[in-house]
């Protein structure tokens, strides 16, 4: 773990010599990212640009939690406002859809940095997400992309206890992945239903659940929640069955499989 911190921190000192990007999104990934980095470009006299992507597919509250945690990092914060549906492609969330988003979002990204004479643009994946089909990494690695926690060889258990060691705000925050990831691959994103289900894991979040999911398939909601939250779910079963009643389908269940990562994905080859 030593050798990894050391790792990291050798790499963003490299990677801040001149201007740098970091795509933000405010998780514990880019956060500890930020941290660092922020730090190694105050060293070197060279800015580092925080910059988010506003977009139609992913939680608002994001948005939020990364202001806060930029200002807390005194790091320049930079918003990108982006409707990935305008892309036909994604509009009915093909299996590469993750690809085809990040192509997107990193050519935005790109424009930026040239615009800001940053030379390096880096990102949040860790070792833990070459486990997982994600489509996206290729995209970011075809684009030039740094991705320092990978290359430094963090997990996301690593990555979580040294964010915890160095204080960092969202150490304990759950990650929040792209809202589409609800939603079976073939099917039509429908923005009501998404902002209905982003509004749902809220609102479970706010009754002590961590890692929640909704997902849909078609007149069934599946509720995803850590294995150990099912005796909370049962002890405020009404609460939590007038929150799901708000996603507007009819029958509403809980996956005795507990939360996982990546669920939608065990069909794809």
């Amino acid at each position: 773990m030593e050798e990894k911190k050391e790792r990291l921190k050798a790499l963003l000192d490299e990677y801040t010599k001149g201007n740098a990007c970091l795509a933000f999104s405010g998780g514990i990934d880019s956060s500890l990212i930020l941290k660092l980095a922020q730090e190694a470009a105050d060293r070197n006299g060279t800015k580092l640009y925080a910059v988010t992507f506003d977009t139609v597919l992913h939680p608002k509250a994001d948005r939020e939690i990364a202001s806060r945690v930029a200002r807390e990092n005194h790091s320049i914060h930079e918003i990108i406002s982006v409707d990935e549906l305008k892309q036909e492609e994604i509009r009915f969330n093909p299996k590469n859809r993750c690809y085809l988003c990040k192509k997107s979002l990193f050519s935005g990204l790109l424009d930026f940095a040239r615009a800001h004479d940053a030379a390096v643009v880096m990102e949040g994946t860790n070792q833990d997400d070459l486990k997982q089909y994600r489509p996206g990494i290729q995209a970011v690695k075809e684009m030039g992309v740094k991705s320092p926690l990978m290359e430094a060889g963090f997990t996301k258990a690593e990555i979580r206890a040294y964010a915890k060691e160095l204080g960092i705000s969202v150490a304990e925050r759950p990650s929040s992945p792209c809202l589409a990831t609800r939603l079976p691959y073939g099917t039509e994103i429908d923005m009501a239903l998404l902002k209905r289900i982003g509004e749902g894991e809220e609102a479970l979040r706010n009754l002590g659940l961590k890692n929640v999911r909704i997902r849909v398939h078609g007149e069934i909601a599946r509720l995803e929640v850590d294995s150990a939250s099912f005796p909370a779910i049962l002890e405020q079963r009404e609460e939590v069955l007038s929150i799901l009643k708000k996603v507007g389908v009819p029958y509403l269940t809980l996956d005795l499989e507990g939360f996982r990562s990546g669920s939608m994905d065990i069909h794809v080859k």
